[in-house]
């Protein structure tokens, strides 16, 4: 003979009751499926989301045509390669920076001319190299 298995269905009202006590923190979901007897891993889960508070949070949905995700995924590769370049280049501007600190130090003489980049930024045409050219 075969076993009948029994099938519970529980009322709206009741799944409202478990829904409202898990989520005002009263109890866990493993709380109340050993107090209320409710078998199933999933029952109060999807209470949860189809009676739970969740459902009146908005949901962003993204709608996009297929070339628009080919060209994402073309941008993150471009970006991917280009913070590649730069961490190259910067590594290449540390070598150069040491290797002429060495040369300096061997020589005993400044190698690397130091701009003054507050004069270079404001020169006016009254500097001393306009007036050597407008004499």
């Amino acid at each position: 003979m075969q076993e009948q298995r029994t099938v519970n269905r529980y009322s709206q009202a009741f799944k409202h009751k478990v829904v409202s006590e898990i989520e005002n923190g009263n109890l866990t979901i493993t709380q109340a499926q050993a107090l209320y007897g409710i078998g199933g891993g999933q029952t109060i889960q999807k209470w949860l989301q189809r009676l739970g508070k969740a459902h009146l949070l908005n949901k962003v949905v993204h709608i996009e045509m297929k070339d628009e995700r080919n060209k994402v995924k073309e941008l993150e590769n471009e970006k991917r390669a280009l913070e590649s370049a730069l961490a190259q280049a910067q590594l290449k501007i540390i070598a150069l920076e040491s290797t002429i600190k060495v040369l300096e130090e061997e020589a005993g003489t400044k190698v690397k001319k130091s701009i003054d980049i507050a004069s270079s930024n404001s020169v006016s045409p009254t500097s001393d190299s306009t007036k050597d050219t407008i004499q």
